[in-house]
């Protein structure tokens, strides 16, 4: 699924009127209808108060107040005119006007009621996706009644005061706080971002019937991962496959007191359907990995501690390192080596083997091209410097992920999958419960096992976080707390094939 900018949506919506053809009232219409029946579905017995404002935002929100009246609810609807209302809000207007029992008051000309005579849910129309300029102080001034008086505000299409794609520079204090966001066609950029988590609050994407077409053909560098593309990256085994066709993995993983990160990330990228497993551990994790994990062979370091030394490369299709490694100087060596006789080997690192990475800026440029690297926000802010917004770090990452030729997972809420040429494809499986120790140890071994099985890097980096966020998914059916990653890995074998079929 694309993400549009707001110049782009706006030229999306002329274009759908001019080719399908439908007049734009009528695309209004349509819009309005979508909204309308969300709202009745969700809220079938409540009041509404509608706050519609000078612009197409504002026509969507009156068509919706005439719909809802016509649906037996009890609907109050408030008008800000900043400016001269836009033709489809004046046709919209004067529809509502018609309607037996439409009560309208004209903010330009009257105050706000008390907050005692209002009907308890907001819908918010005020402004949409064209807003590219802080609110004045009248319209702030509504903002802040809604967000003081109303516990549900619906915000239609964009949360009134927030600015599609950057807001560094808005004021955040004048934006609408939505309980739920029912937007167009596509998802904002902005609603991507945890910064605007409060203004957003649920959203949701109704379908309008935007030109397919054109949206085809508009060029983006973002966009939501789909279940139907994961499907495509990963191809069914054929009836001949056997272990020595399915890739050899090899991981550097653990050390004393760490040996854990070794056996979630081995038991990962088993199940993530790598022929074979070489676990490359300290002396000391012997015994556990051999016991919990008999499937996995294992390479001895001669540390009992820590990662000192890799095996020979040339038997693995791809190479993951970094989970519980630790930072110690011989392992900081160690890694240094790895780097310089990887050479063309499909790699992802992780955990310590980023903030190595962090603490040795200069062998960045020892990475294979197309290395994903997997880092959250405060390993990210090591690697690459530090950020105001969420805005500004996605670019900062683009630039990151395009300056070493790398591809980077920032992890998170909507992981964002970023290729070494710019295009990031955010995620849209995962829940809170997934914020838990050993979570990301386990991407690390499904995308090594992705990669290990000959799945291109940026289609294995995708297709891990998706499936990693699909099992996580599963588990949390049973509830968000207490949800821990071997519960993650347990939901895998599902989650392959849910994604799949």
């Amino acid at each position: 699924m694309k993400i549009l900018t707001s110049k782009q949506t706006g030229e999306t919506d002329n274009y759908t009127i001019a080719h399908e053809p439908i007049a734009s009232i009528d695309l209004m219409e349509r819009a309005a209808f979508q909204a309308f029946r969300w709202i009745t579905h969700h809220f079938p017995a409540s009041g509404f108060s509608v706050f519609a404002g000078p612009g197409n935002n504002g026509g969507d929100a009156l068509a919706i107040a005439r719909m809802l009246i016509k649906k037996g609810q009890f609907v109050k609807t408030y008008l800000y005119r900043s400016e001269k209302l836009s033709p489809d809000a004046t046709i919209n207007l004067e529809r509502l006007k018609k309607i037996p029992g439409a009560i309208i008051t004209d903010l330009s000309k009257e105050e706000l009621p008390a907050p005692s005579l209002y009907p308890p849910i907001a819908i918010d129309g005020l402004f949409g996706s064209g807003l590219n300029r802080p609110l004045n102080q009248k319209a702030s001034n509504i903002v802040h009644y809604i967000n003081n008086y109303f516990s549900r505000t619906i915000s239609i299409d964009i949360p009134s005061g927030l600015f599609c794609e950057d807001n560094s520079h808005n004021a955040r204090e004048n934006i609408i706080k939505a309980s739920h966001t029912l937007t167009f066609q596509m998802p904002k950029l902005a609603f991507l971002f945890p910064e605007n988590r409060e203004q957003t609050g649920h959203w949701e994407v109704l379908p309008i019937g935007l030109s397919h077409k054109k949206i085809a053909e508009t060029p983006t560098p973002w966009q939501i991962t789909r279940q139907k593309e994961v499907r495509r990256m990963i191809p069914a085994p054929h009836q001949f496959a056997h272990k020595g066709t399915m890739g050899h993995a090899l991981l550097i993983a653990g050390s004393y007191g760490k040996t854990g990160a070794a056996l979630l990330a081995s038991k990962a990228c088993l199940k993530s359907g790598v022929g074979l497993l070489t676990t490359h551990v300290p002396l000391s994790a012997v015994s556990v990995l051999q016991t919990a994990i008999p499937e996995a062979m294992i390479s001895v370091d001669r540390s009992d501690l820590m990662f000192t030394e890799h095996p020979d490369l040339s038997q693995f299709s791809a190479i993951g390192v970094g989970p519980g490694l630790g930072t110690r100087v011989n392992t900081q060596r160690a890694l240094r080596e790895l780097l310089q006789n990887a050479n063309i080997k499909n790699m992802v690192i992780d955990a310590d083997g980023l903030n190595i990475l962090s603490a040795n800026q200069d062998i960045m440029e020892l990475l294979p091209q197309n290395t994903i690297l997997t880092p959250h926000p405060r390993e990210f802010e090591r690697l690459a410097g530090s950020s105001e917004n969420d805005f500004q770090r996605l670019q900062l990452a683009i630039d990151f992920a395009k300056k070493h030729r790398i591809i980077l997972i920032l992890k998170g809420a909507f992981t964002a999958v970023i290729s070494p040429k710019g295009k990031v494809c955010f995620n849209p499986t995962g829940n809170p419960g997934m914020a838990t120790a050993g979570s990301g140890d386990t991407l690390t071994g499904i995308i090594l096992g992705l990669l290990a099985s000959g799945i291109a890097p940026f289609d294995a980096a995708r297709a891990a976080v998706y499936i990693h966020g699909l099992a996580g998914d599963m588990a949390a059916r049973k509830g968000i707390h207490g949800l821990i990653a071997s519960d993650i890995i347990d939901y895998l074998q599902a989650a392959f094939k849910e994604a799949t079929e």
